[in-house]
């Protein structure tokens, strides 16, 4: 699995359309079959950030979602809705391991 953090900071007045954009992405979203997972979570204590948790089959998947339409129409949709460039740290999972996702 390749595992991809997305960290957003939208701003103060883009929550509520933001996360409708992000929520609308992610349920086109786990319907490919290159993505196992796909969370959106909001943090608690500053509803202006977010973190999308993607969880890839193959390290080519995120490329191949990244050609989709729902994705290009959320990048386009919520580009001016960041406090700040959004950010992503890239993973492997150690455990479980593949026969574990399944």
């Amino acid at each position: 699995m390749f595992i991809v953090h997305v960290f957003v900071h939208v701003a103060r007045d883009q929550v509520e359309a933001f996360r409708a954009a992000t929520l609308e992405n992610a349920r086109n979203s786990i319907k490919e079959p290159g993505i196992a997972r796909f969370d959106v979570i909001q943090q608690q204590d500053d509803p202006t950030r977010f973190v999308l948790v993607e969880v890839y089959r193959t390290a080519d998947d995120p490329a191949k979602h990244k050609e989709t339409t729902h994705y290009q129409k959320w990048r386009d949709t919520v580009a001016d809705m960041m406090a700040e460039p959004r950010t992503s740290v890239k993973y492997t999972n150690v455990f479980p391991d593949e026969q574990g996702w399944d």
